[in-house]
């Protein structure tokens, strides 16, 4: 009896599985014996490619949909394809030039980017393609600025890296005037560009403790502007999608209920972008496979993500959505070359600072 885990499994299981897997990921149909007989190249008969094909449907590996003969994988048996009998080769040279000329050459924001990456996979793939989108203030300051506005209020703009412009507006005790403003600009300039949002909110901090720091003593009367300028604003992170209506073309998603929950998970973003920041927690690429993802909606489905980042940060993640019947061994090289891409397109905006 084959090891439900799938861990036991002699050479010709292991083949024959593969086989079955290779075919049905390319025609999705069931394979049946004599289709295995042909295509494994093993020499043994129907009656025993039957009795292993038993045993790895006993295993929870493979499943018969119907009466037929024939069997399909079970997302079981997928993962134990992709972790363990096919083998990931880097992605061809041919399509790491299509990546790099599809993604923006020049200074772009970051939003123009992601939303750049995102459609690139999904045209890639034919799937669903999605991007996490990080915070702003994730990025490094690259300059601030203030304008005055009525009733002592100040229009605060805080350009970042990643080239993104933020604009908060600022309500003080009592109005400043152009001079302080600045002189406060200046100050905040020469002192924290460079830092990200938290990392000056900490330093602020420090110096206002300081009694005879030199934040005190130049702007002793636009302290509450520094501070203000700096404070946490409300709104997490946001996620991608593009190609969503790639999946209808494929039949094991072409339920109208399944589309209908899909679609809605791809509109309310709340359970897909909860999946992707799990995702971005963990280095490399991860896979989930139907029900692994933890979410109704997706059970059908798979997700290949992966990681990336700016100067030793994680900042999100990268994957495509798409039916349980994908070409793993070409999808996952997409989707990791990808994500290093989109590093490197960040690492290299943040060195023009």
């Amino acid at each position: 009896m084959i090891n439900p885990l799938g861990h036991n499994l002699d050479a010709r299981a292991r083949r024959l599985l593969r086989t079955l897997i290779a075919q049905y990921l390319v025609d999705g149909e069931p394979v049946g014996s004599r289709t295995l007989s042909r295509s494994s190249g093993l020499q043994v008969s129907p009656a025993t490619i039957r009795n292993i094909m038993a045993d790895l449907e006993d295993a929870g590996l493979v499943a018969s949909p119907h009466t037929s003969a024939g069997r399909v994988p079970t997302p079981r048996g997928l993962r134990l394809f992709v972790d363990s009998l096919i083998e990931l080769q880097p992605l061809p040279q041919t399509e790491m030039v299509r990546l790099r000329s599809e993604l923006p050459p020049g200074p772009t924001t970051t939003l123009d980017l992601l939303g750049n990456v995102s459609t690139l996979l999904s045209a890639m793939t034919r799937f669903a393609g999605v991007v996490t989108v990080p915070r702003q203030v994730d990025f490094p300051l690259r300059h601030i600025d203030f304008v005055p506005l009525p009733e002592a209020r100040v229009l605060v703009i805080l350009v970042f890296s990643d080239n993104q412009v933020q604009n908060r507006i600022v309500q003080l005790a009592k109005p400043l005037g152009s001079g302080e403003l600045e002189q406060a600009a200046n100050y905040l300039n020469s002192q924290f560009v460079g830092l990200r949002v938290d990392d000056i909110r900490t330093r602020l901090l420090v110096e206002l403790q300081e009694a005879g720091s030199e934040l005190n003593r130049l702007l002793a009367s636009t302290v509450e502007l520094a501070s203000a300028s700096f404070a946490p604003q409300a709104g997490g992170n946001d996620v991608l999608v593009s190609g969503q209506t790639n999946l209808m073309a494929y039949s094991e998603l072409a339920d109208l209920q399944r589309l209908r929950e899909l679609f809605d998970a791809f509109q309310q973003k709340n359970e897909l972008l909860q999946l992707m920041e799990v995702c971005s927690r963990a280095p490399g690429v991860r896979l989930f496979i139907g029900e692994e993802s933890g979410f109704t909606a997706l059970d059908g489905c798979s997700v290949v993500t992966a990681s990336y980042g700016a100067q030793g940060r994680v900042l999100g993640a990268v994957g495509v959505i798409g039916p349980t019947r994908m070409a793993y061994e070409r999808v996952i090289p997409v989707v990791q070359a990808t994500a290093g891409l989109l590093s490197d397109a960040l690492n290299r905006a943040a060195t023009t600072l």
